[in-house]
């Protein structure tokens, strides 16, 4: 499977089928273009515009934007209800989790989540090999909390998002602080946007490591 970041909290998850999943396309009030993408389904964690530009992408997907179990074209895909805040969504609403199940790669988008991790938690995204967590603070957890999910949920692989970057106009924190809560060799940045997974890549002991994108 392929694992593309398209900025900000959007990914092109493909399946080696060629079944491709988009997760919170954004509009350009962030600062940037969303990137031209189809897709045959689209994951929406919340109202937001910076989230649910739906319309930016092509291919007339199926979009999921409520809790429940879907499956599209073999890839499984869950979605869970949390809180965008810590207030139990009284400042900003709720948010949804996502769970995909690609080429038998677990992956979870935790959306804007915006709550400690719990046991509930934990529990809804089960085993989990890559983790998509904000980092930015602000609207999300911040880089402390975002450390604690990973630590709590013990993933093989950690993908920072929703951070700012050079051309981010929305006002939230960079993505040093994050990586400061890990060891150097736990750390790859990637040239470019995308990585490739395959399910053995996760068979055995793994070390947590931290994919950072450029773009």
């Amino acid at each position: 499977m392929h694992i593309r970041w398209l900025g900000h909290a959007s990914f092109l998850l493909t399946e080696s089928t060629g079944t491709a999943v988009v997760t919170d396309p954004y509009a350009d009030s962030v600062g940037f273009q969303m990137p031209a993408v189809s897709a045959h389904a689209v994951t929406v964690s919340h109202s937001h515009s910076d989230h649910n530009n739906v319309s930016a992408v092509s291919g007339s997907p199926v979009v999921y934007s409520t809790v429940g179990s879907f499956e599209v074209d073999g890839v499984h895909i869950s979605a869970f209800r949390t809180y965008h805040d810590q207030q139990k969504g009284a400042l900003r609403g709720d948010n949804l989790v996502f769970t995909y199940r690609l080429d038998g790669v677990d992956v979870c988008h935790l959306g804007d989540i915006g709550q400690p991790c719990n046991a509930r938690i934990c529990d809804a995204v089960g085993n989990v090999d890559v983790l998509l967590v904000p980092v930015g603070g602000k609207y999300t957890i911040d880089a402390e909390l975002a450390k604690d999910y990973v630590d709590k949920l013990m993933p093989s692989i950690v993908i920072p998002m929703h951070y700012k970057t050079e051309d981010s106009a929305i006002d939230i924190e960079e993505v040093d602080e994050f990586l400061s809560l890990f060891e150097d060799e736990q750390i790859t940045r990637v040239e470019g946007d995308t990585i490739t997974l395959d399910r053995t890549q996760f068979d055995g002991d793994f070390e947590t490591q931290v994919i950072v994108f450029s773009r």
